[in-house]
């Protein structure tokens, strides 16, 4: 049985070790980082990956969705594992929550990695994102699977499609996790990912060492990520090879050879 922790479904392990949280993106969940909790562990790590509210297993009542939410939701685990500091990863939209928290209270973090993300806004277009939310308020997350079925969407790429290809039950997980996510909050983040101003002068004040990462076949967040690393003073910028929106995934030992380096030790770079 999955622990829940303030509120929100987790899978985890190694407790005792150095303290990391690892977030997921939009209509993602914690299985998105379900390959690495031991491995991150067996490294000395006490590893915690939550289902966001409205993502997954965790629905719990009366949850506000957007940005800031999520960080205090973020904070509020923390709180509940007994950790002042901590270690934050955060993947897409998770990338986003992960920067608020970080300009919002800093002095919790230990290290930052901001995987595949960006500074403001995500660019694509208004029209199919009001589609989209359209479909989800009149017919549910079924319908809105159907279409993507049918489209696609802007974040397949060959790592993806190969992925997809060699690894047995993984297209039904992928449809599975939007299926769980909560069609308020999709609607709700989906605007929200869209429209968001920069950040850029906020992030300019961070003092968190930090990594941003980003898969090399990552169309729609490779500048962005690139912008999101030149922001943030002394952040070290990584290109995965041969991985496009999710690295953890599609190129699971550089991905993990990556952040490890990075996490024991930590340090700012010199601007």
């Amino acid at each position: 049985m999955r622990p829940v922790r303030a509120g929100m479904s987790t899978i985890e392990a190694g407790e005792g070790g150095r303290p990391l949280l690892l977030v997921h993106g939009f209509t993602g969940a914690k299985e998105d980082f379900a390959d690495h909790v031991d491995a991150l562990a067996a490294a000395g790590w006490h590893v915690v990956a939550p289902d966001l509210p409205g993502h997954g297993a965790s629905h719990p009542e009366g949850a506000a969705f957007g940005f800031d939410p999520y960080a205090a939701a973020v904070l509020d685990l923390a709180d509940e594992l007994g950790w002042d500091r901590f270690a934050l990863l955060g993947h897409s939209m998770g990338g986003v929550v992960a920067q608020h928290l970080a300009i919002s209270a800093p002095e919790r973090l230990t290290a930052l990695i901001l995987m595949d993300t960006s500074p403001d806004r995500v660019v694509v277009d208004a029209e199919l994102v009001e589609l989209a939310c359209g479909v989800v308020s009149d017919e549910g997350m079924p319908a809105l699977l159907a279409i993507q079925r049918a489209l696609g969407g802007p974040l397949d790429t060959e790592p993806s499609r190969r992925l997809r290809a060699e690894r047995p039950g993984w297209d039904e997980l992928q449809d599975q996790k939007l299926l769980n996510c909560s069609g308020e909050m999709y609607v709700t983040m989906a605007r929200l990912l869209t429209s968001t101003p920069s950040r850029a002068a906020e992030l300019a004040t961070l003092t968190v060492p930090t990594l941003v990462l980003v898969g090399e076949d990552d169309q729609l967040l490779r500048e962005p990520s690139r912008r999101l690393a030149d922001a943030i003073p002394g952040a070290r910028f990584v290109v995965i090879p041969g991985a496009g929106h999710s690295p953890q995934v599609e190129a699971p030992a550089a991905w993990f050879q990556t952040i490890t380096e990075f996490l024991a030790s930590p340090r700012m770079i010199k601007p």
